[in-house]
């Protein structure tokens, strides 16, 4: 699903119904108020790599959808048009991801949007690796982005990552025995995006040698 004419693809699979790290329920609970509520509100998360961030910005934009709102997701790793971001004070949910990557421009931009909303209904969710005073932002962003409510996503654990990637597996017609998953978890990297392009390059490694995905051929394969 394409949105506004960017360049950017929404992942049906990222829904707030199967966000499911059980660390993380604090915050889906607020994120639902949010729904019921009058008057904007601004939400900064923040975590590590594969903690999570996409997809609970995705989640939040096609709940939104689903009730007829007005919503748009922002990757800010994508290219965008230039004054774009402080012309969406007239949507329900804008969801940012990356703020990190900002131009300062798009800083400026984002200051702008943030101040356009306060008497409005937006819901605003903006997402980086870390804190707001941690990033190199312009004082003003990061000052207004300091007063937001802040939460921290938490990584799932090796059993929650399993789910996870069985989930894309399906998706996939794609079988792995889990001894494979654990094992890929303790010995070869404990970050589910590295572990799932390893998952990508055993998949295709095992169609071309018409092998099975065994712990000794995954061994081979990744040289462990």
């Amino acid at each position: 699903m394409k949105q506004l004419g960017l360049p950017i693809s929404l992942d049906s699979k990222m829904l707030l119904s199967n966000f499911s790290v059980k660390q993380n329920q604090a915050l889906l609970t607020f994120i639902d108020t949010l729904f019921s509520q009058n008057g904007s509100s601004v939400m900064f998360v923040y975590g590590d790599r594969s903690s999570g961030k996409t997809h609970l910005l995705q989640g939040c934009i096609f709940k939104a959808l689903e009730q007829n709102l007005k919503a748009v997701y922002i990757d800010i790793k994508q290219a965008l048009p230039s004054d774009f971001l402080n012309t969406l004070s007239d949507y329900d949910w804008v969801c940012v991801d990356n703020i990190d990557q900002l131009s300062v421009i798009q800083q400026q931009e984002l200051f702008d949007l943030y101040n356009q909303i306060k008497h409005t209904n937006t819901k605003l969710i903006v997402s980086a690796p870390l804190m707001p005073g941690e990033l190199t932002l312009l004082t003003d962003l990061k000052t207004r982005l300091s007063l937001a409510v802040v939460y921290r996503l938490e990584q799932p654990d090796d059993q929650e990552k399993i789910v996870l990637i069985q989930r894309k597996m399906q998706d996939k017609n794609l079988e792995i025995d889990d001894k494979i998953y654990a094992y890929l978890f303790k010995v070869f990297s404990r970050d589910l995006s590295v572990v799932l392009s390893a998952i990508d390059q055993l998949d295709r490694e095992s169609l071309r040698q018409k092998s099975p995905i065994s712990i000794p051929f995954v061994k081979k394969v990744l040289k462990i």
